[in-house]
């Protein structure tokens, strides 16, 4: 499941970041909101070209949600991937994944409506749920608003994979909306204390302190690690849900979870694609000095793009 060694462009890119430590307080969570910024913005300089970016916002349960639509340089209408960033379910933001979804419309030919929720600690379990869900029936039911055809998709990495299987878990349960396809970047679900990949991998970008603080910023009360909208592996059947692609890195303390997840699909009968890219790390699809990255991001933007086609 792991490669001999990671990758040296992945390593490279990883011993850089660990200049810059997650915090594990209120306080140190504020700091590094605050710096995420100027960082993010020196990060996305000459970003790949698109058609066009729209900054705006979708109607969400509490408020607006910050957006952003990512338009192919071609004519219109398009598929809608509506992508959820990572970050813990407590940092990022459409910013910070600003490279990953310009190269995943530039790969796909869909529109991606890049989508903010609400964050934890100060917005735990379900708000960013309850967000996700709602701007997916918002984007499906208002194509002319991101100049789409109706197919409607959803992708997001980490954090974000757990959103993005959450709302289509959700949304075959509630009859809806129809979601053509999910693609899940490392999602964060099933993850479980005493994993091999926990045991073998914490530490490379994410340790167990920042697992266990990530969660205990998630969820409010423990009863809702249990909830399958908080982790769809919970779910006793998925077998309603979108065909997906599910990818995990062979270094990621988060790769079993993922494996169990593609797995757990498959035994309910969804048609899914799993991928492991056994030299890679966690949020290794949002690093642009790897040229993995920019494989693995073409290879998903395939995935979508098959899925959503108006003949589809």
């Amino acid at each position: 499941m792991h490669a001999d060694e990671i990758d040296p462009q992945a390593k490279a890119a990883i011993e850089r970041q660990e200049r810059f430590p997650l915090p594990h307080s209120r306080w140190g969570l504020k700091l590094a909101r605050l710096l995420t910024g100027p960082v993010t913005r020196l990060q996305n300089r000459n970003p790949p070209p698109v058609g066009e970016t729209v900054d705006g916002t979708v109607p969400g349960p509490a408020g607006d949600l910050d957006a952003r639509l990512y338009l192919p340089d071609a004519d219109g209408p398009f598929p809608t991937v509506v992508f959820f960033h990572g970050g813990g379910f407590v940092l990022g933001s459409v910013d910070t994944h600003d490279w990953l979804c310009r190269h995943l419309t530039r790969e796909s030919g869909c529109a991606v409506l890049s989508v903010d929720y609400r964050l934890a600690p100060e917005n735990p379990f379900p708000a960013a749920v309850a967000d996700a869900y709602a701007a997916v029936e918002w984007a499906a039911a208002n194509p002319d608003a991101v100049a789409g055809t109706g197919r409607v998709a959803v992708a997001g990495d980490s954090a974000g994979g757990a959103l993005a299987a959450a709302a289509a878990l959700m949304a075959a349960e509630r009859g809806g909306p129809e979601i053509a396809y999910q693609a899940l970047l490392y999602p964060a679900v099933g993850v479980e204390r005493g994993q091999p990949s926990v045991e073998e991998h914490a530490g490379i970008v994410l340790d167990e302190a920042d697992l266990e603080w990530f969660r205990e910023c998630y969820y409010d009360h423990e009863i809702h690690e249990r909830n399958p909208y908080a982790d769809p592996t919970n779910a006793g059947d998925v077998s309603g849900v979108a065909p997906a692609t599910v990818v995990t890195a062979g270094f990621d303390p988060l790769r079993d979870g993922g494996r169990a997840y593609a797995e757990q699909l498959v035994r309910d009968g969804v048609p899914t694609r799993y991928e492991n890219y056994a030299d890679q790390v966690h949020g290794f699809m949002t690093l642009r000095e790897v040229d993995r990255a920019t494989e693995a991001v073409a290879d998903v933007a395939d995935d979508l793009a098959g899925a959503v086609r108006a003949d589809g």
